[in-house]
């Protein structure tokens, strides 16, 4: 059965917060509000976790996990990044946009995708979510949250603790969220002289990106 935190969108109490990544640090998979839907996130080093994350979600190994970063230096330790692709996630960081990148030593080649070996990774503008990645004190593996057989993201924390209340360890409530999933782009072709190719057209303003 999930936990229900109900967190002040403004000042997120880290007595609460604490209490979701404890229940992160024991396996369990939270749905959390980001700056655009709401996400499962879970463990980034937890097989196990990764796992329960993936059949929530109803996808396979071939689907692009996402992590998430706390800035853009821990971005960094998690993808290889050249000058070029570097300056184009910085003029979208923080923000809702998602960027695969082929992925550093430091992901575990079970969460990369298995032919690509690529990752997403994304820093998001989210107070609450902030708070929790502090707290948490590294990155957290995530995808958006679409049920399974279904195409848009959720949004409402009621609906999805009646929906998957019996899948999660802990969903958080910080008030309404965009819905609407991150804009993503694939920067991999980059380091060869390619260009960014949009990969899905969401929230995120592809003019911020000069694209």
């Amino acid at each position: 059965m999930a936990q229900f935190f109900e967190i002040h969108p403004d000042n997120p109490q880290p007595r609460l917060l604490k209490q979701a990544v404890a229940l992160l640090a024991r396996g369990g998979v939270a749905a959390v509000p980001t700056d655009s839907s709401y996400a499962l996130v879970c463990h980034l080093d937890d097989k196990a976790a990764a796992d329960s994350l993936r059949r929530i979600r109803g996808v396979d190994d071939k689907h692009h996990l996402t992590i998430l970063c706390r800035d853009l230096s821990e971005l960094a330790n998690y993808a290889r990044v050249d000058n070029k692709q570097f300056r184009l996630i910085k003029a979208a960081t923080p923000g809702p946009y998602t960027f695969i990148l082929e992925a550093s030593k430091e992901v575990p080649r079970r969460l990369s995708h298995p032919s690509r070996k690529t990752i997403g990774l994304r820093v998001p503008d989210h107070k609450t979510l902030q708070a929790l990645l502090e707290l948490h004190g590294a990155p957290l593996l995530a995808t958006t949250l679409i049920p399974r057989g279904e195409t848009e993201p959720l949004n409402d924390a009621e609906e999805i603790r009646r929906q998957l209340e019996h899948e999660l360890a802990a969903v958080i409530d910080a008030g309404a969220c965009p819905l609407e999933a991150t804009t993503v782009i694939d920067l991999t072709g980059m380091s060869d002289g390619g260009e960014a190719i949009i990969v899905r057209q969401g929230r995120g303003d592809l003019a911020v990106l000069g694209l």
